[in-house]
């Protein structure tokens, strides 16, 4: 650790909080805005960028407990800077916000790492594949069965074969929606649906069955994703051909392990704005790699790519409708899925990213 060969200068951490489109809503949860904390960590003349989506409380663990713990160590050694992290909050409770603090950090190390050393992101961890297919994701349970129909077979349309809508939050409508969301997307699309943990253990068993005749092949979070006993249950009496994933709120490998090895998932989701950036979702990636199962990332369609090139046993990311339209807006350099896969641009360093100061001003907190 002595003499670093480039040491980082500086980090710098800001609040930025967008209002969504129209209202949006989840099976447990409604909201209006989103809010978004960007990292800066500076070193040898290069900037990296990360970011999560969190509370400004989380600015401030970045500033209080985060910021001294990195500052003057080599960027370069992106590990030690995570050991020493996860050291600082060790009094503040790692899981939750903190983990989300070391995530956005740790991502903008990773892409201060690739910018030094003039590699795109995938390259420098080791790409497997050249980009990731995608699923449209939204269809939230705010919406009118039109806007629902309409923002779905918009995806399908536009080459997006799979798509995800919310369920949960008036369970009487849900069969009624999931049934116009088949009908709107076609035979050939796939169709998944998320409930957010909202439904109850032989609820949720019931919701299954009438989902899979409308052809749903994937199943989000049907009860709380800590009942890791009522998911293994779904997962073992849940229709032929329907998946059962959740692992959205893991924030440490620790806890992904135990999800694993209750036999609680067909597919291990993982978050690397929440689990301790791309260093967690790597660790992540492993323990599904292990365990035999494949793995999908969940949200921050911009965040995920670089590093879902590179991780073992990859499905597919989310394209989550919030979070790319706020992508689009405060970065330079976001990509498209063309025919449903994301490509990075391999010209750029990094994750190719740059934030839209000016832009980005009209909404900071």
């Amino acid at each position: 650790m002595d003499n670093p060969k480039a040491p980082i200068d500086t980090l710098a951490v800001a609040a930025y909080r967008l209002p969504t489109d129209r209202p949006e809503a989840d099976g447990t949860y409604r909201w209006d805005s989103t809010t978004l904390v960007v990292v800066h960590a500076a070193a040898a003349g290069q900037v990296g960028l990360g970011y999560t989506y969190a509370g400004r409380a989380v600015a401030e663990i970045v500033r209080d407990h985060l910021a001294g713990a990195v500052i003057g160590r080599d960027a370069l050694l992106v590990g030690a800077c995570w050991e020493a992290m996860a050291w600082a909050v060790r009094n503040q409770g790692r899981p939750g916000q903190c983990a989300m603090a070391i995530a956005a950090v740790d991502v903008a190390l990773w892409d201060l790492k690739a910018r030094l050393l003039g590699l795109p992101l995938a390259r420098l961890l080791g790409s497997i594949r050249d980009g990731v297919p995608v699923y449209g994701s939204g269809g939230f349970t705010s919406y009118s069965l039109a806007q629902l129909q309409e923002q779905l077979a918009g995806w399908v349309k536009a080459g997006i074969g799979r798509v995800k809508m919310k369920v949960g939050s008036q369970p009487e409508l849900d069969p009624e929606r999931v049934s116009a969301a088949a009908e709107a997307i076609g035979p050939e699309a796939e169709l998944f649906v998320d409930a957010n943990g909202a439904y109850a253990r032989k609820q949720a068993l019931a919701m299954a069955e009438l989902f899979a005749d409308a052809g749903v092949s994937w199943f989000e979070e049907p009860v709380s994703s800590d009942d890791l006993e009522g998911l293994r249950l779904l997962r073992d009496r849940s229709p032929a051909g329907m998946d059962i994933a959740a692992g959205e709120y893991g924030y440490d490998a620790f806890y992904f392990r135990r999800l694993l090895e209750a036999g609680a998932v067909d597919v291990l989701q993982a978050d690397a704005s929440r689990c301790g950036g791309i260093t967690g979702f790597l660790r992540a990636a492993d323990l599904a790699w292990a365990h035999h199962l494949p793995l999908s990332s969940h949200t921050a369609p911009a965040l995920h790519l670089h590093v879902a090139c590179a991780a073992p046993r990859l499905r597919h990311c989310e394209y989550f409708h919030d979070h790319a339209r706020i992508e689009e807006r405060l970065f330079d350099g976001v990509v498209k899925p063309v025919r449903g896969i994301l490509r990075p641009d391999w010209s750029r360093p990094g994750m190719g990213l740059e934030l839209k100061r000016k832009e980005a001003e009209r909404f900071a907190l």
